[in-house]
């Protein structure tokens, strides 16, 4: 059986199932890492902010020198006509991707004129917030924007999420608070990262070593709408450890509780509970539909 799920993939004018091989070994991203991706959802007949998914793609492929070839209108419209390969109800991860194929100057550069397109949807349940997640203090640190391409989304940041995860793991965690190199809580290794203290939100302000998620810009904006207080300063690891409350957000799950920090046991709290109810509220009443 293959290890990856039901997919289609739109490139160079057509559609393909499964894995198609489109990139070898003298591709310049298979050795020089020249990729950028983003991460969209389509669930339930609906895809909260695809839009905006779309457009950070461009952003991405621009910052990492690559050209982007395509509009975000396109790309959402390849999604809804992709979605329609699938099941009725099948929940979607929606993943667009550039990447350099041919070496620029000095090798270590990819020709942008040479960048590839490819939209990527996959079957990917929908994760429930049933269960929750332990964490962990990471291993490992992020970077900065002036040793990495943190203003993009790139798939050469992802394997330092990689070793933090394995770590925490291998320690018995589901997840790691990664710190940035001033020693402030970033993120998880895996998305953007919550807390609740005495009926305020709060949540690392973004300083150019993490990702400014959509679902967190989201997330922000529902509750702040609805009166709850979200404060986006620096918090250190203690701040978290003396939380009432930590809750992640990311494309991927949208929004989820943590359970455990270290030895502590958490619940899943009311403004966790709050900040999930507005996010799929949202999603059902005003994202775009199939």
């Amino acid at each position: 059986m293959a290890w990856y799920s039901q997919t289609w993939t739109w490139f160079d004018g057509s559609w393909h199932e499964g894995n198609p091989g489109i990139v070898g070994p003298r591709s310049h991203v298979l050795w020089q890492a020249s990729s950028v991706f983003d991460g969209g959802r389509y669930f339930d007949g609906v895809a909260p902010d695809i839009d905006l998914h779309a457009a950070r793609v461009n952003r991405s492929a621009s910052a990492l020198g690559l050209k982007p070839t395509v509009e975000a209108d396109f790309i959402v419209g390849k999604m809804f006509e992709g979605v329609k390969k699938f099941a009725p109800g099948t929940a979607i991860y929606v993943k667009p991707m550039y990447w350099g194929e041919a070496d620029g100057p000095s090798t270590i550069m990819a020709d942008p004129e040479s960048t590839q397109f490819a939209l990527c949807l996959f079957e990917a349940a929908m994760p429930q917030p049933t269960a929750g997640f332990s964490v962990t203090k990471g291993a490992f640190r992020r970077p900065s924007y002036e040793t990495a391409p943190t203003d993009a989304k790139a798939g050469c940041l992802y394997p330092n999420n990689a070793r933090v995860l394995k770590v925490a793991k291998a320690a018995g965690f589901d997840n790691a608070l990664v710190l940035d190199m001033q020693g402030n809580v970033a993120e998880t290794a895996t998305s953007n990262i919550f807390l609740a203290k005495d009926g305020v939100v709060k949540t690392p302000v973004p300083n150019g070593t993490f990702l400014n998620g959509i679902t967190r810009q989201r997330v922000i904006k529902l509750l702040r709408d609805s009166g709850i207080p979200v404060e986006e300063c620096s918090l250190r690891y203690e701040d978290f450890e003396q939380a009432d409350e930590i809750f992640m957000s990311g494309n991927y799950s949208k929004c989820m509780p943590v359970t455990r920090i270290d030895n502590r046991t958490l619940q899943p709290g009311p403004l966790f509970r709050r900040a999930r109810e507005l996010y799929m509220d949202y999603a059902h009443s005003k994202s775009k539909a199939a």
